[in-house]
């Protein structure tokens, strides 16, 4: 056989034991192999040859285009966030929830986090040389023996098919005894099995809903090809080893996981929730995320983070994503961190507080959507820098449709601003008297000299001392933003108050 049409390695290895059981399976060639429209993987119960899993090829992962839905609306009650975490094992894929109707069309589908309506993924993904190939979630076990057998099909090597993998002996492992322990508070992912777990995903659906006390999860450099999606969890820290060297990547989009055809998403609380961002945290309290990047790499209505919740603390971290890359949809603290969308960069209802951070859009940064309950976003010495050759707007106009968002608050203090229309700030149109699209001392990020704000909005505002000497202050305080939870976060010995005076930090 034609060295280039055979793997040259296997993950797991061949005979492997102590495998994690959420584990993707890869292939690495002499050559890229391509994805085939093919045949079958499937997995097996060494056990008793019971089959525990399938993917076919012949299913198209998700929808290239499109899906029409005229007739959805915004659910009339409060999506019902249940306790528990139905799974592909007991549960499924594709059984709605909350009110939705099936999604039209026969397409790959798994259960995320407990999410039933299911998530359309990519059974074969390949990058350079190895095809991995992602079983469904949660269907492989503790202390279990499995072999792998794959149709010759399901991937193109060179210019011949791939001859396949077939029998009881031709791919086995054996998973690890037991799960690892709570005890410490901690667990560990590692893209090379060397972890507690194998992918973000399961470690995070390993720890209990109601599980007392903060667990921490160290995730190893390495890239996570991978959808994130967790709800009802609470205190919760995920760690990378290194900012640049943890990706969790995949592409996701409204396209390819679309809202039910009838409800529409995360407009207002309890509304039901969004399948198209590549990590989600939703209906969680008390997420930490620290020294990784999120990416998304689809085009679009294209989230890389998303936040549904309150209290989230993100440090030291680059989230990459199209329209609508970060949103947020609950108190949220970022500090440290990159953003990178191509318009409407920032989507939500908030509110969220932003220090040292790096917005990079190509469109207009903002969709701002917060009620009056609320705050919406708030930029303390931070970095606006426009790609390309043209000039954007900081938020564009708070209409939605026949819908608008009268409160929108958009307040930069001591920002440097690169690529901004000189009215600064998209057509507000309609009832302006609450609109809080606020700048203090902005500056031009190559020289650092002030920003000409005289062809500013009407509807907008400038800040200037003495005048507005308290306000400044107000809101230069993440506390004043986002409530008094966020001094228990903030580094340091000392944090300021509420009403902006320092206080021991405890």
């Amino acid at each position: 056989m034609d060295r280039h049409l055979r793997p040259v390695a296997l993950f797991p290895a061949d005979g492997s034991t102590g495998v994690n059981p959420d584990t993707p399976l890869k292939l690495t060639f002499g050559s890229a192999p391509a994805a085939g429209r093919s045949g079958t993987i499937r997995i097996y119960d060494a056990a008793d040859g019971r089959l525990v899993d399938t993917l076919d090829l012949a299913i198209p992962a998700g929808p290239e285009a499109p899906t029409p839905s005229p007739g959805a609306d915004y659910t009339p009650v409060p999506y019902p966030y249940a306790p528990g975490r139905p799974t592909n094992r007991d549960t499924r894929p594709g059984t709605p929830s909350g009110g939705a109707e099936p999604a039209p069309g026969a397409y790959q589908l798994t259960i995320i986090g407990g999410f039933t309506d299911g998530f359309h993924f990519r059974p074969v993904t390949v990058r350079g040389n190895t095809a991995t190939l992602h079983p469904h979630h949660d269907l492989l076990e503790y202390g279990r023996t499995y072999y792998v057998e794959i149709d010759p099909g399901v991937l193109v090597v060179g210019d011949g098919a791939f001859r396949g993998i077939s029998g009881r002996d031709g791919w086995r492992f054996m998973t690890r005894s037991a799960p690892p322990s709570l005890a410490s508070g901690s667990l560990t992912v590692s893209a090379d099995g060397a972890g507690d777990f194998t992918t973000v995903q399961g470690a995070v659906d390993f720890i209990p809903d109601s599980h007392p006390g903060r667990v921490t999860v160290f995730i190893r450099k390495g890239r996570y090809e991978e959808i994130v999606y967790f709800r009802n969890k609470n205190d919760i820290t995920l760690l990378g080893e290194d900012r640049d060297g943890v990706v969790v990547a995949y592409e996701n989009s409204e396209v390819f996981n679309p809202h039910p055809p009838n409800l529409k998403t995360n407009e207002v609380a309890g509304t039901f929730p969004s399948r198209r961002a590549v990590f989600a945290a939703d209906h969680c309290r008390g997420i930490h995320l620290a020294n990784l990047t999120i990416e998304n790499t689809a085009y679009g209505q294209a989230e890389g983070l998303l936040l549904n919740g309150a209290e989230f603390v993100v440090r030291n971290v680059t989230v990459v994503g199209s329209g609508d890359a970060l949103q947020v949809n609950g108190s949220a603290y970022f500090a440290d961190s990159r953003i990178v969308g191509d318009g409407d960069t920032i989507l939500g209802r908030g509110p969220a507080f932003f220090t040292n951070c790096e917005l990079n859009s190509y469109g207009h940064y903002m969709w701002v959507r917060n009620p009056r309950e609320n705050h919406g976003n708030v930029f303390v010495n931070c970095l606006f820098k426009t790609r390309g050759d043209g000039r954007t707007v900081l938020a564009r106009n708070p209409r939605n449709g026949g819908k608008t968002y009268p409160y929108s608050e958009a307040v930069l203090i001591d920002c440097r601003l690169s690529g901004i229309d000189p009215a600064g700030w998209g057509d507000i149109g309609g009832e302006v008297a609450d609109i809080r699209y606020w700048e203090y001392n902005s500056r031009n990020a190559g020289d650092g000299s002030p920003v000409d704000t005289s062809r500013r909005h009407p509807a907008s505002r400038r800040l200037i001392l003495p005048r507005d000497a308290a306000t400044i202050a107000e809101y230069r305080n993440p506390a004043f933003v986002l409530g008094e939870w966020i001094l228990r976060e903030l580094p340091g010995p000392e944090a300021p108050t509420r009403s902006g005076a320092p206080s021991r930090f405890r």
